[in-house]
């Protein structure tokens, strides 16, 4: 996994990354891992409208990541703008406990071993006005996991669509929260508000021990909470509330989905109330249950895993498949 810090406002990050890139030799449009088709092309152009709108620096930083690879940046778009919504895959598990004692988000990061090597943790530091975070990405600008000096934790998983629309797909979407919002309250009042292109769910929990699942796709929300004596929330790839589950595709290979979805409801029901730091690296570790057991022959396999634990102001992370990759502690971002 590469280690990234960047700082100054969203142009300069975007072209001074770029350039460091370009200057190594790396074209980062050479390593895309599907066509960038005339189909994408035209969705993120629909789509750009929206981001011009509601999150003006995230273009800007496309536009500085296009600028230092001297690249063209409507391909830089079509990749990013399209993802999730033209997805490869539906993979990654996530929960968050809340029970007075310790307030945690854990997530799984599932996906294909043959582009492991890519990973990315950042840490982003503005001289703009977003709130600084650190976070976790398959892939880049877009993200999939992570935390802002405000306390607030947020990890995606990815849902197959039953349609798409343009707007902000789940990883730009997860950037926008990180870098705005501070309260659980406020990422529901932005997602009731954005238009949304993909199909997904944000496991969300901020530094006062709110916590929640959000459900969500281009016509429909769903917000799920704890419920009394049970202080956890988790998800996987598939929806489960009442509201979304009907929208849930048959025959999709969800990787998986329900059978570690089980699990942690399973583990959980449990153990939530006096879960700690430890027990929820366990779970996600899959000494509960199927949750990270894949066979990497097959091409997948769980290639990160983090522990966000808000009360204590900490981040574990395991680079690779837990249950064989060791827990550390990553205390360079302060929240």
């Amino acid at each position: 996994m590469y280690h990234v810090r960047f700082k100054g406002n969203h142009y300069e990050i975007g072209f001074r990354w770029g350039s460091l890139l370009a200057k190594h030799g790396k074209i980062i449009l050479d390593y895309i891992p599907f066509p960038i088709t005339e189909k994408r092309m035209e969705f993120a152009n629909q789509c750009l409208p929206v981001y011009q709108e509601y999150f003006p620096q995230i273009v800007m930083e496309i536009q500085g990541l296009s600028d230092g690879q001297k690249c063209s940046v409507e391909q830089l778009q079509a990749v990013l703008f399209s993802m999730y919504a033209i997805p490869p895959a539906c993979s990654c598990s996530c929960f968050a406990v809340a029970n007075g004692e310790h307030i945690l988000v854990g997530r799984n990061s599932d996906f294909l071993t043959e582009l492991e090597k890519d990973n990315k943790n950042v840490i982003y530091q503005f001289s703009s006005n977003s709130y600084s975070f650190t976070g976790n990405t398959t892939s880049f600008i877009q993200m999939e996991d992570g935390v802002n000096e405000k306390g607030l934790a947020i990890g995606l998983t990815s849902v197959y669509p039953p349609s798409i629309q343009p707007g902000m797909n789940a990883g730009l979407l997860l950037r926008f929260f990180l870098e705005k919002c501070q309260t659980v309250e406020e990422v529901i009042q932005w997602t009731e508000k954005l238009p949304i292109s993909s199909a997904q769910t944000f496991t969300v929990a901020d530094s006062i021990g709110d916590i929640a699942v959000l459900e969500c796709c281009t016509d429909s929300l769903q917000v799920m909470r704890p419920i009394s004596d049970a202080p956890y929330v988790c998800a996987t790839n598939l929806f489960h509330s009442d509201k979304l589950a009907s929208k849930n595709l048959p025959d999709i290979d969800s990787w998986e989905a329900e059978p570690r979805y089980q699990t942690m409801v399973q583990t959980l029901e449990h153990k939530a109330t006096q879960m700690g730091p430890e027990d929820a690296k366990e779970l996600l570790a899959g000494k509960s249950g199927f949750l990270c057991q894949y066979d990497r022959e097959t091409g997948k396999d769980t290639v990160w895993s983090v522990v966000y634990d808000l009360k204590n102001h900490r981040i574990y992370r395991a680079e690779g498949n837990p249950s064989h990759c060791s827990f550390r502690e990553d205390n360079r971002f302060l929240f």
